[in-house]
């Protein structure tokens, strides 16, 4: 028997989310931008689609962008600041990948980054009040860390950033990765307060290569590639629509689980006092997504994960998008102002809707097992 405790890096997909997918496939084929009762039917059901997405998230369907996934919308968000003149960008030290790397090419064309400090993995609001300056253009702090699942204080941040701009005649953005908050964070305390926000279906049993782009103001956004003018001229090529299906099918299903957050603190309760109980250190935040946890074990990280393989159990040491990912993570705890001994040591617990307390209590009898070995 195994257990999968990795669901932070992807999730399997939903059956319910297949069959949407596989009627699309047989029934609804056409290409949505076709000007024939095939595209038509394919360009009606998109839209249906559209409208369910936005409402369950609370926004308007002209916000709402479809994308290949997180990555490719973030770095659509930040293209358009490639040709303007650059300026200051203020983020913190624990974004993910998609983030981190989509800035370093915007230093790269002159752009100057400054960090927002996040002691213990979370951001004091007031900390940005001596960043911001008239050359501040956007700032960029995700929602839930992917790794520690630390929830950052969106509303906070963006009053700071008003406060700054009152009697100015100037706009400084605010965007949020939000991939780990969907189906698992309130969207009322984010989309309300930012610019733009990114999202992913495979974090919550949607398929993969699909995902979503939040834009507050959908007319003052200019995109790389309009391309053939689809999603509102906001994003060019054929509209992935079996993916979306799937992922508007996952989302509904997540989002229509009234017990499901109640589920995950209890399983998060478990493991963070059973691992306390053996002796282990709890890295992530008391305010955290209940879906993420990450602890110190005993041995280095790569050990740890190898031993609980052994057993069963599928757990990780950070970001599976990074290439170096206990280097990355390491780096990611020191900047949160947790000790280089316990970084190389943590490991990231993390899973979905499906996860059980036997579950999670098999997990902390295969961590006994490893403690009393060290």
């Amino acid at each position: 028997m195994s257990f999968y405790f990795d669901a932070a890096s992807t999730t399997p997909i939903l059956p319910d989310s297949l069959s949407c997918m596989d009627d699309i496939y047989k029934s609804c084929w056409g290409n949505p931008s076709s000007i024939h009762s095939l595209g038509a039917e394919a360009k009606k059901k998109l839209e249906v689609i559209r409208s369910s997405i936005s409402g369950l998230m609370g926004i308007r369907e002209d916000q709402l962008i479809f994308t290949s996934g997180a990555t490719e919308s973030i770095t659509s968000f930040f293209s358009p600041f490639l040709f303007t003149d650059p300026g200051e960008i203020i983020t913190t030290r624990i974004e993910h990948d998609a983030l981190s790397s989509a800035l370093s090419f915007l230093k790269k064309r002159g752009w100057e980054i400054k960090y927002l400090k996040t002691r213990g993995g979370i951001a004091d609001p007031d900390d940005i009040i001596p960043l911001l300056s008239d050359r501040t253009k956007l700032v960029a702090v995700m929602s839930v860390n992917n790794v520690t699942g630390a929830i950052e204080p969106i509303k906070e941040i963006r009053d700071r950033i008003d406060s700054f701009e009152e009697g100015k005649r100037k706009k400084i953005l605010f965007f949020s990765d939000s991939v780990q908050a969907l189906g698992k964070v309130a969207l009322d305390s984010i989309l309300p307060y930012v610019d733009g926000a990114s999202f992913s279906s495979h974090k919550i049993n949607g398929p993969r290569g699909v995902g979503i782009l939040y834009l507050k103001n959908p007319d003052s956004f200019h995109p790389l590639s309009p391309a053939g003018g689809q999603e509102g001229g906001k994003r060019g090529g054929t509209e992935n629509l079996p993916a979306i299906a799937g992922f508007h099918c996952a989302l509904r299903i997540w989002l229509e689980d009234t017990e499901m957050l109640n589920r995950a603190e209890a399983i998060n309760r478990i493991i963070r006092e059973g691992a306390e109980s053996l002796g282990m250190k709890v890295l992530s935040p008391a305010l955290s997504s209940p879906f993420i946890i990450s602890i110190s074990g005993v041995y280095p990280s790569e050990v740890m994960l190898r031993m609980l393989h052994d057993k069963g159990f599928f757990v990780s040491s950070g970001s599976a998008c990074s290439n170096n990912a206990q280097k990355k993570s390491s780096a990611l705890f020191e900047a949160m102002g947790i000790k280089h001994q316990d970084a190389m040591k943590a490991i990231r617990v993390s899973f979905d809707r499906s996860m059980t307390e036997e579950g999670a209590q098999l997990l902390l009898k295969a961590l006994e097992e490893i403690v009393s070995r060290g």
